[in-house]
């Protein structure tokens, strides 16, 4: 992709809300034409209403391969190419390892891990014909574990190996692989969790700093996104300034 946006084509995951919805304004707003993807198909309706630029609302559920296809092929048939690829949909079920209910770690790794992983596969030969850029939103959790968070972690530092690997395959033939690893931010991720204490604990540290707002990451994705094509930003890190790990 080249340094500006106007009229590239970008496929959203999980833009319901938090930080794709806010992305897909952004790259709207840049001049971008965006499919928006999610299982809450309504909330994307509304968002395809509020963007300034022309914006396709696909009901996706990346953990069905056939579903990411599909919204692969919608947006090619709508737009004619796809330039980029903005893979963000991802739930955060934090729970001790001992007593963990194991349906929560096929969950977190069938949506943010093996979703991610699909989607890229669906949309590659697009990005390679145009010449295009990955981002994934993985996470600090992508980098450093910490308890109450194994599996999400897990899924996290896969996103990290698997986009390294695809950078080393795809980078000389001009496609670009970003990932972007948010710290704390302002979002409905927090509320998947269904132990009560980290619940808590993660409202409480919340509340103890000045937490990121969507918009911050949707800004350093579209940093990345416009540079000059012979610049690729490999990784973004951004943490709140108050968030000391």
């Amino acid at each position: 992709m080249s340094n500006t946006l106007d009229g590239k084509v970008v496929l959203v995951t999980g833009a319901s809300s938090g930080i794709g919805q806010a992305t897909a304004l952004a790259l709207s707003q840049a001049g971008a034409r965006v499919a928006v993807g999610a299982r809450r198909a309504d909330r994307l309706r509304s968002l395809a209403e509020r963007a300034p630029g022309e914006m396709l609302a696909l009901d996706l559920d990346v953990t069905d391969l056939q579903s990411v296809q599909d919204a692969v092929a919608a947006t090619v048939a709508r737009f004619g190419a796809l330039d980029g690829l903005v893979n963000n949909a991802g739930i955060m079920l934090s729970a001790p390892i001992l007593g963990a209910d194991t349906t929560q770690w096929t969950r977190m790794v069938e949506t943010n891990l093996l979703g991610s992983m699909y989607t890229v596969h669906a949309a590659l030969p697009h990005l390679l014909a145009a010449k295009g850029a990955v981002v994934q939103i993985s996470s600090t959790s992508g980098r450093i574990a910490s308890a109450a968070s194994g599996a999400y972690a897990a899924t996290k530092f896969g996103i990290t190996a698997f986009a390294e690997a695809l950078r080393q395959e795809v980078t000389a033939q001009g496609v670009r692989v970003v990932v972007v690893e948010p710290g704390f931010v302002s979002t409905e991720l927090t509320s998947h969790i269904t132990d009560p204490a980290i619940q808590a604990a993660a409202k409480n540290m919340a509340e103890s700093m000045r937490t990121l707002q969507p918009e911050d990451i949707a800004a350093a994705v579209l940093y990345a996104l416009t540079q000059p094509e012979h610049v690729a930003v490999n990784e973004i890190l951004i943490r709140p300034t108050d968030q000391t790990r």
